[in-house]
């Protein structure tokens, strides 16, 4: 069954509406979505992002409204993971014509995967954080220790060590030219290990739920807290407060990348232009009449007017884009192009020689270790705005010129 610019699943559950049309959905992608739809408390219909893959927990590209309970798992552990967006003033003939020297200075100054800078940074986090991540910590420390004063099996060794830190996998930092050749900057990161260790132990805590009132699950992923409960108001603040520290870790990022540009680049300001947006998060909204909890699990909101940003793979083109506000879609677009192949598919499939060629414009690393987020692992961006050009309005086309990796 097709309607409108979505496809339509409707197995026994809410109907699923699947913006997909000229991307794949594989089936086992559908078949978690599924599992989604039949659960009793979700609100009207699951909307589906065409940069949809198979998740753990939930799937990835799916906006999953609820009144009453909200599913952990469905949040996933990288809570308030998103991006976060600065147009400059510089241009792209104000550049150097070798930019391995700013890649190497933004990797020396961020801490990034499990990397060691001796002095500064120690397997990714801060050896001593800067007084500046240090200021942002005093704002967020208390409600993380009241937090933990409840659940203290949630508890991170030292968050403040990873207050302005990138992480691996698919987080990067990027210098970006637009259509005009204005400089941007770029980054994707989350709420790091405090937020991860939140999301673990409150998914567990809803699976024990399910088990403490014998409530059988086709998916133990599916696992739920119910409003009304303490539990579930405990999990609500820890996710508030995980999002607020993945907004301010961005910003922390985005303001050292800031000071490592000014070191090898002409004196150039900031446009109007900044977004810092999440794609991994709870968000409480009105949606048909109802208030809800809207779970975005690799989505981003896009409300009519509002700006957000759709990042392509390494060495593909992103897009900065105004929502439509479409009221199916929960006011909702992709977070990304979407992964066609798992990473360890990836890292046999993808050559090294394929990810030279495929990042051949960009100053980026080359090696085996970030075959798994070569262009050729991802879906093509350009079918993946097509799909959702009823979501969101493409305002500026960004193609990368650096790229850092964790």
């Amino acid at each position: 069954m097709t309607t409108a610019n979505y496809n339509v699943i409707h197995e026994g559950g809410v109907p699923i509406k699947a913006w997909t049309r000229g991307v794949p959905l594989e089936d086992a992608a559908r078949k978690q979505l599924v599992n989604m739809s039949r659960l009793p408390f979700v609100h009207r219909w699951i909307a589906v992002m065409p940069d949809v893959h198979l998740g753990k927990g939930a799937t990835v590209g799916s906006v999953v409204p609820t009144v009453g309970a909200i599913v952990p798992a469905a949040v996933g552990v990288d809570i308030g993971c998103g991006m976060m967006a600065y147009q400059t003033t510089l241009r792209a003939d104000q550049l150097p014509d070798q930019l391995g020297a700013i890649r190497s200075d933004i990797e020396r100054a961020v801490p990034h995967g499990f990397v060691t800078v001796k002095g500064r940074s120690d397997h990714g986090a801060w050896v001593t954080p800067p007084n500046s991540a240090v200021t942002r910590w005093r704002a967020l420390h208390e409600r993380y220790d009241a937090i933990l004063a409840r659940h203290a099996k949630a508890a991170h060794r030292s968050p403040l060590s990873q207050l302005g830190s990138l992480g691996g996998g698919n987080h990067f930092i990027e210098l970006c030219l637009d259509e005009a050749d204005h400089v941007w900057v770029m980054l994707h990161s989350g709420s790091r290990g405090a937020g991860n260790l939140i999301g673990q132990y409150f998914i567990e805590r809803a699976r024990e739920e399910m088990r403490r009132h014998f409530i059988n699950l086709p998916d133990r992923d599916l696992a739920y807290l119910s409003e009304g409960s303490t539990l579930f108001d405990d999990y609500v603040a820890a996710v508030e407060w995980a999002q607020e520290y993945a907004a301010q870790n961005r910003q922390q990022m985005m303001e050292t990348v800031m000071r490592v540009l000014r070191e090898h680049l002409p004196s150039f300001a900031l446009t109007r232009m900044a977004i810092n947006c999440h794609h991994n998060y709870i968000s409480r909204e009105r949606h048909y009449g109802q208030d809800v909890y809207v779970t975005r699990k690799g989505a981003v909101r896009a409300r009519e007017g509002e700006f957000g940003i759709i990042p392509g793979s390494m060495g593909a083109k992103s897009f900065i884009v105004r929502g439509l506000g479409n009221a199916e879609s929960f006011h909702s677009c992709s977070h990304g192009a979407g992964r066609v192949m798992s990473r360890t598919e990836a890292k046999k499939r993808i050559s090294v020689a394929d990810h030279v060629r495929a990042t051949a414009h960009v100053e980026c690393r080359k090696d085996s270790d970030v075959v798994d987020e070569s262009p050729a692992a991802y879906k093509p961006i350009d079918a993946v705005m097509a799909a959702q050009n009823d979501l969101v309005e493409i305002v500026h086309t960004l193609r990368q010129v650096v790229c850092v990796k964790g």
